[in-house]
């Protein structure tokens, strides 16, 4: 077993696949370990560090995609990668394909055994892989918010804690799982006025439990989001539908109503975005403005701290990972019921329900 760790390419991200400890335990596992030259440098992890445990350092991305069985990543692939998949490759990495109809078609087209970090379960059908990205991005998003409601940057000017005998900010939150659990949390310790709203009243109590009163819990319906939204000085779009499209639960008309110099931070965009104005950003260029609201879409937020995202990403794939050293990738995925719900592509067939109906591939 070969696997192949290349730099990513994507723009401003600085995470890497593996790390030098879970490369000693591939190599330990028996698999050999091709890592491409500076893969790691961005998150501080050298080469040096992973010759030092028997991984072998390669100086090109294409070097590393023709020689691997396996090809770990952060990152979907970019359309210069897509001529150095090849047929029976398998690749785990985050997909999210019901975004991607272009990267579906090549997977589908090469033959490429997709396995997508987003949709491997834990025993209790939970997303372990995803997890530590979304509580990443929910905490960005309020340093992210806050940062760009700063005059200088272009919003409003409130300071999201306020002081004595000024009103703090008000951060509205959709979407009351792992990414708006986390938002949640930055934006009432940093003193703001924080609404959260979410289907699941479960999650609801559990947040009323946890602040005491202190965050306001509503149902969200159309008329709750719009009436919370439309006196936000920070929106954070958090909705997730695992492996689906997100589903657009902001329209335009209830962004026009926003203050101008507010801001949207849509954690969603990776899987289309909940925020109707939204569409990606880069970390070059991260915002734009629509009807005088900042928009903040960037696909990869995490990689803004590119380090402690590569740590917390990396301690969750490793245990799928190292049981693809151990036991290959045919026996892994038969011996491993969660890590099999993360094969998306397979054959030139796309397995995954949620994805093909997102993409119209089927009815329903």
């Amino acid at each position: 077993m070969i696997i192949g760790v290349p730099k990513e390419i994507k723009d401003g991200e600085t995470r890497v696949a593996m790390t030098p400890s879970l490369a000693r335990r591939c190599v330990a596992s028996g698999a050999s370990v091709l890592v491409e030259k500076a893969a790691g440098l961005s998150a501080g992890f050298m080469d040096a560090e992973y010759r030092a445990v028997g991984a072998r350092i390669v100086p090109s991305a294409a070097k590393v995609w023709s020689s691997a069985d396996l090809i770990v990543k952060v990152k979907e692939p970019l359309p210069p990668e897509y001529d150095r998949m090849r047929e029976g490759q398998a690749l785990f990495t985050y997909l999210h394909l019901a975004a991607g109809p272009e990267l579906t078609q090549v997977l589908l087209q090469r033959k490429v055994l997709g396995v997508a970090y987003e949709t491997v379960e834990a025993q209790d059908g939970s997303l372990p892989l995803l997890k530590p990205m979304s509580q990443i991005a929910g905490r960005l998003s309020i340093q992210i918010g806050a940062y760009f409601l700063q005059s200088q940057n272009g919003g409003s000017g409130v300071l999201l804690g306020g002081i004595p005998g000024t009103a703090p900010g008000h951060v509205v939150i959709i979407g009351a799982g792992n990414s708006g659990a986390h938002a949640c949390r930055m934006a009432a310790g940093m003193g703001a006025r924080v609404t959260i709203l979410d289907l699941d009243t479960r999650k609801l109590e559990m947040i009323e439990e946890e602040y005491g009163g202190r965050v306001v819990t509503l149902q969200s319906n159309p008329a709750n989001i719009e009436a919370s939204v439309a006196d936000a000085d920070l929106l954070v779009g958090a909705v997730l539908i695992p492996a689906a499209k997100a589903p657009i639960v902001v329209n335009k008309a209830t962004v026009a109503a926003m203050r101008p110099g507010s801001v949207v931070v849509d954690i969603a965009v990776d899987q289309g975005g909940c925020v109707e104005t939204i569409h990606p950003t880069s970390h070059h260029e991260p915002v734009y403005r629509h009807r005088g609201v900042v928009h903040y879409a960037v696909p990869n937020m995490p990689a803004l701290v590119g380090r402690t995202s590569t740590i917390g990403l990396t301690q969750a794939t490793e245990p799928f990972v190292v049981k693809f050293a151990e036991l290959g990738i045919q026996r892994a995925l038969e011996e491993h019921r969660g890590l099999a719900k993360g094969v998306n592509t397979r054959d030139g067939k796309l397995l995954n329900g949620a994805v093909a109906k997102a993409l119209g591939l089927v009815k329903g």
